[in-house]
């Protein structure tokens, strides 16, 4: 992996980067024989210290913002916490997708057996999902009970921000994200490793648009989908059905007017 991180913007409080698939966002109980992180990583990159406002699963690839202070970092805190922003995501899913799907369906937290071993069995909470099926493409290959293995590439935005949400959204309406191991489907994945080179979950946040917590202008960040998805999205004639800068090696900001 390259010890430098694809910085997407930067400015006197914030910046951000294009988080590569596998890594960290900091040091976590859960994986404790990493030693790499991103938080870490960018801090040793521009030589100044950062803070977390948000986080990216491990396997989830993406936009991922860090406060250049403390308190620009509580500023950005809650944003995040009063939802008062844009995620959307990328993913390639098992099956053909529902063409529109607003999602209404409750989620019990998950408990980590290291950091949440003393917490109480949670209540489930509301969680909100919209998805929008991009393409779809039919394969000849019988990966599972059909003779043919259908998969969707779907745009998701989440309008709450439980842990895991999309991916097991996305298990319940029996789309699971290709390359979830815990959600997802052991054949599916291991052909996508198998065919197509594909071994991290097929998840990334591909923009992030909020208010700047100082300008309060409007900034959108866009981070590029990396090679691995890039081919897969080639491979299976999708490439119209993105956003060309999904695609594109450069990254890309804009800012309202």
């Amino acid at each position: 992996m390259n010890d430098q991180l694809d910085i997407i913007y930067r400015d006197e409080f914030l910046i951000a980067i294009n988080k590569p698939s596998g890594l960290l966002v900091h040091r976590s109980a859960i994986d404790r024989h990493e030693t790499r992180f991103a938080m870490q990583t960018l801090r040793d990159q521009i030589e100044q210290h950062v803070f977390p406002v948000h986080r990216l699963d491990k396997p989830t690839s993406g936009a991922l913002v860090f406060a250049l202070s403390a308190d620009i970092a509580r500023l950005m805190g809650e944003i995040f916490s009063l939802h008062q922003l844009q995620k959307t995501y990328v993913a390639i899913v098992r099956g053909t997708a529902p063409e529109y799907l607003l999602l209404h369906y409750p989620l019990v937290e998950e408990l980590d057996k290291y950091t949440d071993k003393n917490a109480r069995e949670p209540e489930a909470k509301p969680a909100i999902s919209e998805f929008f099926r991009l393409a779809e493409t039919t394969l000849p290959f019988a990966v599972d009970k059909y003779p043919d293995s259908r998969y969707s590439l779907i745009k998701c935005i989440p309008k709450t921000g439980r842990k895991h949400q999309l991916r097991r959204h996305l298990k319940h309406i029996n789309h699971p994200i290709i390359g979830d191991a815990k959600h997802g489907k052991g054949k599916h994945n291991r052909f996508f490793q198998a065919n197509f080179n594909a071994h991290r979950l097929l998840l990334a946040a591909t923009e992030l648009t909020f208010n700047h917590p100082v300008t309060r202008r409007e900034i959108k960040l866009i981070a590029p989908l990396d090679e691995t998805m890039t081919q897969l999205i080639h491979r299976f004639n999708w490439y119209n059905s993105i956003p060309t800068n999904w695609l594109k090696s450069q990254h890309s900001i804009s800012y309202a007017p």
